[in-house]
């Protein structure tokens, strides 16, 4: 595993925890949880499972400035309560930036997103 250099104070309860970090390439797990769910059916917000993709993606371009500046997503199935999902993020060059491919699938194998992220490695951090 390579040194993670960005996104250190990210929470592992929220978004994950990385488990595999590799140059160009990143694996986050996120086991969700009874406060994810939005209804009595124990369905996971989407907005979690974007927030593991999210932090996959960052690691995977693992720069210290790296910032998400646009994403196209799908989720092709539903996320419950009690699933550990990974989301596995590789990195693409292009002429305009770094573009970010990112699967998410539960630990029973179900694929439940794909998207593709851009993303941008300013000079100094956007808050400067």
């Amino acid at each position: 595993m390579v040194e993670q250099r960005t996104h250190a104070r990210t929470s592992e309860r929220y978004v994950g925890r990385p488990v595999s970090l590799e140059e160009g390439r990143a694996v986050v797990e996120l086991e969700t949880t009874d406060e994810m769910a939005v209804d009595e059916h124990d369905l996971v917000h989407g907005g979690f499972v974007f927030g593991a993709a999210d932090y996959a993606a960052m690691l995977a371009v693992n720069e210290p400035t790296v910032v998400l500046v646009g994403a196209d997503v799908s989720f092709s199935a539903p996320t419950t309560v009690g699933d550990t999902i990974r989301a596995t993020a590789t990195v693409d060059g292009d002429a305009d930036g770094l573009v970010v491919e990112c699967e998410v699938e539960t630990d029973g194998g179900d694929r439940v997103f794909v998207g593709t992220f851009e993303c941008a490695v300013p000079d100094e951090h956007v808050l400067s």
